[in-house]
């Protein structure tokens, strides 16, 4: 896998993506670019100086790819969030990326990477999941999509998300048998941006929880135990 140094963050202007821009920003060894759904949304990254692209995920893919060539990576953090319908659901966390997927390979960009959710293989849990079933269904199958596809991909799945601050600790799995049910939207964004540059992550499926684990030392022990497996 090249180095990479360009990368474009899909649903940037949301909890996770504003984190991530500022994170990838102030480290200053990989370029960030927002992409964003409306103009009033710049403002936001202009403050720490982070380039844009207005763009919709309902746009063919063609254009979507177009946009996204030069770039040497895909953030896909954007989501509904599953209370805005599953007609909405379906359109944004599988449709829009599907589309962003397809649109990364015709503009040859190799490395992806999805925010998706924990339990999302789990047809069982799908159905204990009040009002959120169309999410995990949506999650599930794009997720089943990337692994279908040529990318260098990493599925990342945080459980519950909050608010609070990051720790910079987590719990890594390769599979649902985490000890947390909560992480913080900082420390997702932590392990994404630990993730972009670390071939080891590739091709793989990685469940997070808040935990007692630094972030590099805990994705560095799933590629051990993904390597023995």
């Amino acid at each position: 896998m090249k180095n990479i140094s360009k990368t474009l963050i899909i649903g940037a202007h949301g909890k996770i993506g504003q984190i991530l821009s500022k994170k990838l920003a102030e480290a200053g060894t990989n370029k960030p670019t927002a992409f964003i759904r409306k103009e009033s949304q710049k403002e936001v990254f202009e403050k720490i100086n982070v380039p844009t692209l207005v763009g919709d995920l309902e746009d063919s893919v063609s254009n979507l790819a177009k946009q996204f060539k030069g770039f040497d990576c895909i953030v896909f953090a954007a989501g509904s969030g599953g209370s805005t319908g599953a007609e909405k659901t379906l359109s944004i966390d599988l449709e829009g990326a599907v589309r962003t997927m397809e649109a990364a390979e015709e503009a040859d960009v190799t490395r992806y990477i999805i925010v998706s959710a924990s339990h999302s293989d789990d047809r069982a849990f799908w159905d204990k999941a009040e009002g959120m079933k169309p999410y995990y269904i949506a999650k599930h199958f794009a997720d089943e999509t990337l692994r279908n596809s040529n990318l260098d991909y990493t599925i990342l799945r945080p459980v519950q998300l909050t608010d609070d601050d990051g720790t910079g600790k987590i719990q890594a799995s390769l599979n649902t048998d985490l000890d947390e049910e909560k992480i913080s939207r900082a420390d997702v964004a932590s392990v994404i941006a630990a993730t972009i540059n670390m071939p080891s992550t590739v091709h793989q499926t990685i469940e997070l929880s808040s935990g007692n684990v630094e972030i590099q030392e805990a994705l560095e022990s799933i590629s051990v135990s993904e390597s023995v497996m």
